[in-house]
């Protein structure tokens, strides 16, 4: 089975994903993807060089994230940009992991920007990780030392919640307890894998 995961930023996603893990799904992380696309050396990272210039890149020869988060995240065409870069490279990747699952996985595709994809169709299932974009927000700022009006940038440049919500075949709630999440995961677990 192939399932979908999504959240909005500082969701809870990846704890999502880890209870999942720890289930024995197979998850297949679009983030850790995207990551290792454009690490050092990479065609990736040359692509998003030639299109942003050498200023996104550390000392080191590293992609300078906070920089191009900085210009992508304020401006919806540089961030079409580097989606049109990134993006292709992580299907391919993926399209790789997948082929080496077994038939009977469960394949958990942990996708940030699924609703903004327009990729929901493709899976068996879709999981969607919900809280209030207030809650998320009080995440960013005390979680990730975030400033308010970038927390704001970062919701506003996703899909709204009710965008996700619209795709969900499942929705997981993530405004409460560690303990009320686990019990839901493990609830939605229990029905994919009845499936």
């Amino acid at each position: 089975m192939r399932v979908g995961l999504t959240g909005g930023v500082a969701s809870g996603k990846s704890s999502v994903a880890a209870i999942l893990r720890e289930l024995g799904a197979v998850i297949i992380d679009a983030d850790l993807i995207a990551r290792e696309v454009v690490e050092r050396g990479t065609p990736g990272l040359a692509r998003v060089v030639e299109a942003f210039g050498p200023d996104v890149l550390t000392a080191d020869g590293d992609l300078d994230r906070p920089r191009l988060g900085a210009v992508v995240f304020n401006d919806a065409e540089q961030r079409r940009l580097l989606e049109s870069i990134v993006h292709p490279l992580v299907f391919e990747r993926y399209a790789e992991l997948e082929a080496a699952t077994g038939p009977d996985d469960l394949v958990v595709h942990d996708i940030p920007l699924l609703a903004e994809t327009g990729r929901a169709a493709e899976f068996d299932a879709v999981v969607v990780v919900d809280v209030p974009d207030e809650v998320r927000i009080e995440r960013m700022l005390r979680d990730r030392g975030w400033t308010r009006a970038d927390a704001e940038s970062r919701i506003a440049s996703q899909a709204t919640r009710e965008e996700r919500l619209a795709i969900a075949t499942h929705v997981v709630d993530n405004a409460g307890t560690r303990e009320q999440l686990r019990a839901r995961v493990e609830e939605v677990h229990a029905e994919l894998t009845a499936s």
